[in-house]
């Protein structure tokens, strides 16, 4: 059904407009009565739990960054069964991104470009719906997603401030977040990426991670590093304290599409998502459990889009993993089918428990 929904109608639409539309429905998934039938249809088994960070994620499997901007649809991803919720990217003022049409679809190669640019209503805005979001929780016997907030810099602040204006996020959401991810490595915010130079990227880590208190804070980090370079952001993260890092975020590179070169021009310099980011992904991965300790947090994310890709990154070292790109393609079931065909692999002994 979703396939034919996608193919006639979905993707003749505008694709942010889709995501609008789609979001609606899973907004109305986190009503109780219909939470509580679709958990009851979408909950992962126990042998997926993991923990880390100090938390219990009921699956390894959760959604990315960029999904749920505002924070508006925690309750409803959780009952598709996603295991976490990483909401945001939340900057300490509200924007509104960059002009439209800014996300583009490209079918043949099952990915995404975009350069939305961090719109959202700004950190404080969310506090509200994410105090709900961890009530919610608390009173429902099944649980619910552990819920990550993704912060960026507000785009009219210059790069040079960039730490007061992310210390401003951290003040607010850490109280309301389950752990806090510092995005330094979208390419749709002017300058933002050269946070990742080392002599910038130490004194914003150490402020934010003075400023989180007991909140654990991750660092998310662009597939386009150098092997190098990784490294030593591997070595500051350790050495910080940072409890994790969330690897990678979309990459400029716009190497071996199948998609229509003009369409491809046509959708500019955002990042892209999806399956051709899979392989520089899982390669980042590599990288980073080679240089970290066990029991440091890696959360694989970028061309994942089955059961198999899951396992795949848990046996390569990751200790969770998150999708997006191919929810779009895949449909609200998504979660539920990787969880479903985790588990086998897992008890077949082919996958990580």
């Amino acid at each position: 059904m979703y396939r034919f929904l996608f193919r006639f109608f979905l993707s003749r639409m505008d694709a942010e407009r889709a995501h609008a539309l789609a979001f609606v429905a899973i907004r109305v998934l986190g009503a109780p009565a219909i939470g509580t039938l679709a958990r009851w249809f979408t909950r992962p088994v126990p042998s997926l739990a993991v923990s880390t960070l100090g938390l219990r994620f009921a699956s390894p499997f959760g959604i990315a960054a960029g999904f749920d901007k505002d924070a508006t649809a925690i309750s409803g991803l959780g009952n598709l069964g996603f295991g976490h919720v990483e909401v945001g990217t939340l900057t300490a003022l509200p924007q509104s991104g960059n002009e439209r049409p800014r996300l583009f679809r490209l079918i043949p190669d099952r990915a995404v470009i975009n350069r939305m640019g961090f719109n959202n209503h700004g950190a404080q805005a969310a506090v509200p719906r994410l105090t709900r979001a961890r009530q919610r929780r608390a009173r429902c016997r099944s649980g619910g997603p552990v819920i990550g907030v993704n912060i960026g810099k507000s785009r009219v602040v210059d790069v040079d401030d960039a730490i007061g204006d992310y210390l401003e996020s951290t003040r607010v959401l850490a109280p309301v977040a389950d752990y806090l991810a510092v995005n330094v490595s979208s390419p749709n915010t002017p300058g933002l990426r050269g946070l990742q130079d080392l002599d910038r990227l130490k004194p914003l880590l150490t402020a934010v991670v003075a400023a989180a208190g007991e909140t654990p804070v991750l660092v998310k980090i662009a597939p386009d590093l150098s092997d190098d370079h990784i490294v030593r952001v591997c070595e500051l993260a350790v050495a910080l304290g940072i409890r994790g890092i969330i690897a990678t975020n979309t990459t400029l590179s716009r190497d071996g599409l199948a998609s229509d070169p003009e369409l491809v021009a046509a959708a500019g310099e955002g990042g892209l998502s999806g399956a051709p980011l899979a392989r520089r992904s899982l390669d980042v991965l590599r990288i980073i459990r080679s240089v970290t300790p066990g029991d440091f947090c890696l959360i694989s994310v970028g061309g994942v889009d089955t059961a198999h890709d899951v396992g795949e990154r848990l046996d390569a070292g990751a200790t969770l993993v998150q999708g997006y790109t191919a929810f779009l393609y895949r449909g609200p079931l998504w979660a539920r089918q990787i969880n479903r065909d985790l588990a086998r692999q897992i008890r077949r002994g082919t996958a990580r428990a």
